[in-house]
């Protein structure tokens, strides 16, 4: 991998869009051809390899995010240990740091405290348990705890254990295949913005262009995190979370 990482070879897809992009080929021509194009503009700069080895490494950690699968959950009832053994196996790919901890008992309790999952049984959490944990650890970093516990709360009054209607067994796998259908569109937006990044600060030349790319491929990302973060506030807002049609106020 470190041989790849520091390619140059502008005269073909970059690594990068290729780890992304595994499906890609020359029947792709409109990206492939974009992609290239892109590198050929780079071919003569001497910060060519310095821009390769910073898609490369944000394209790489990208291919890199995992899921845990619906298959991967089991079917019976687990104790706390083994609840943060295997989130901490299944989504190790996802952590900044190696000490960083995914779920921790603490992390269960103050979920269960804020009624954001219902209470074990016999201290053993169930298979709805666990999806309701995977659902608030990709939540928890850009949400409150109030907006989590009204966008689950719908879910284990109506879905959590129920013999009839959609089970939270169906609502994760329709939620995993829907979004792990825009992996593809994510990947070349990615590429496309950092595209738009690098062309913001052409008259910087060296470690100030570098550096300054990745500012703007930054500020980029930023203003799209703080925006769809509104989108959602707004969508917890106005949507009918607070109440259970099925009981009284």
């Amino acid at each position: 991998m470190a041989n790849r990482k520091n390619k140059t070879d502008s005269s073909k897809v970059s690594d990068a869009e290729q780890m992304v992009l595994p499906g890609l080929t020359d029947s792709n021509t409109e990206f492939s051809g974009q992609a290239q194009t892109a590198g050929e503009s780079e071919k003569d700069s001497s910060d060519a390899a310095g821009h390769h080895s910073i898609l490369h490494e944000v394209m790489r950690q990208f291919a890199e995010i995992d899921y845990i699968r619906p298959e991967d959950i089991p079917d019976i009832p687990l104790y706390m240990d083994q609840i943060t053994s295997l989130m901490d196996s299944k989504l190790k790919s996802c952590k900044r740091y190696p000490d960083d901890k995914i779920l921790t008992k603490t992390m269960i309790n103050n979920y269960t405290k804020n009624k954001l999952i219902p209470p074990p049984v016999r201290k053993k959490y169930s298979k709805e348990h666990l999806i309701l944990l995977i659902f608030v650890y990709y939540m928890k970093d850009f949400l409150s705890i109030n907006d989590i516990e009204k966008i689950l709360k719908p879910l284990e009054d109506h879905h959590f254990q129920k013999e009839e209607g959609l089970s939270m067994s169906d609502i994760y796998e329709r939620a995993c295949e829907f979004v792990k259908g825009q992996a593809d569109y994510m990947s070349r937006d990615l590429f496309h913005r950092w595209k738009v990044a690098k062309d913001v600060f052409p008259e910087s030349e060296g470690k100030d262009k570098e550096y300054l790319d990745s500012f703007a491929f930054i500020c980029l990302l930023s203003f799209d995190v703080y925006v769809k973060k509104q989108m959602i506030e707004r969508l917890i807002d106005f949507a009918p979370y607070e109440q259970d049609p099925g009981k009284k106020k």
